[in-house]
């Protein structure tokens, strides 16, 4: 079982105009509406590769229920949410058909108890034991301490689970000082992580603060990854025109599913990239184009940086 940990999880809402134009009245053409959070697509996508995965983090209120309700619908996914007071967050993404562009409007999370806070802990220590690997995703909900990952990621390690960390800003910066063994940044927050704006020097810096490995999203030009066994660029054979939202969460599931499978580190990247360019042609975050993920492992190019 992979643990996936969405601390701020979110009931995901994804509109489709034909056009988005500032101002104006706008026709929606079509309406999407998922559990989401980043570890709660990375569980959706895991389940569709053939790996049981738990969710963990919090729910709460009219929006927490149907969130848990339509997780409850997601083969492979077990619900291990801890219910809390205040109501989860909902997310808006208007997608503009005409350009393929993406706008995303992020509602703030519920507000977490210390009392809460605590029965999550407990909940994290009963299910390290069963898991291979954990997933630390997303952003922090207003009263979850700053330094929340950190404290994970060491009682990861404690438990011998290997443990993934996808965040940014301070809780990151604290986050890699535990150690994790993989952390995936994209290229900005690699930059407000290290202060370098050149990707290979950004990503020997984030190993040197701790992090075992630094596979770093790079949009269009694809992945670098900086291991303990080499460098690696892995680049998608054409850019994508579609809905990028969720792209680097199913990028975190091809990276658990690649470890657990005990793939080499360039077939490792060939899938996470394949994954993440077929979610970019899926309409909603958490699913990717099957057809086009399997086409396009044997395209994506990896060399050595």
């Amino acid at each position: 079982m992979i643990l996936t940990v969405t601390l701020n999880t979110a009931l995901d809402i994804t509109y489709r105009v034909r056009s988005l134009r500032p101002h104006t009245s706008h026709r929606v053409t079509d309406v999407g509406e998922r559990p989401g959070g980043k570890g709660v697509n990375v569980a959706r996508v895991l389940a569709a590769l053939g790996h049981e995965a738990t969710v963990a983090g919090f729910a709460g209120g009219a929006t927490g229920d149907v969130l848990r309700e339509r997780l409850s619908a997601v083969a492979g996914v077990t619900d291990a949410l801890v219910p809390v007071g205040g109501p989860t967050r909902r997310t808006i993404a208007v997608v503009d058909e005409l350009t393929g562009d993406t706008t995303q409007l992020n509602e703030p999370g519920p507000h977490i108890t210390p009392a809460e806070w605590g029965v999550f802990l407990d909940r994290y220590d009963e299910l390290l034991p069963r898991a291979s690997a954990v997933a630390l995703c997303g952003s922090l909900p207003p009263g979850v301490p700053v330094g929340a990952y950190a404290g994970l990621i060491r009682a990861a390690r404690t438990a011998g689970v290997p443990v993934l960390l996808d965040t940014s800003g301070e809780p990151l910066r604290r986050g890699v000082a535990a150690r994790p063994d993989i952390i995936k940044p994209n290229a900005d927050e690699l930059a407000e992580l290290t202060g370098s704006h050149e990707p290979l020097r950004a990503t020997q810096d984030a190993r040197r603060r701790g992090a075992h490995t630094v596979v770093a999203s790079l949009g269009a030009e694809g992945l670098l990854a900086h291991t303990p066994e080499g460098r690696w660029r892995a680049v998608p054979p054409a850019p994508e025109l579609g809905n990028p939202t969720g792209a680097g969460d199913s990028a975190v599931a091809g990276l658990l599913s690649g470890l657990l499978d005990r793939l080499p580190w360039p077939d490792r990247l060939a899938r996470t990239v394949a994954l993440s360019t077929a979610t970019v042609r899926s309409p909603t975050a958490g699913d990717f184009d099957r057809a086009a993920y399997e086409k396009l492992l044997e395209r994506v190019t990896v060399t050595a940086a």
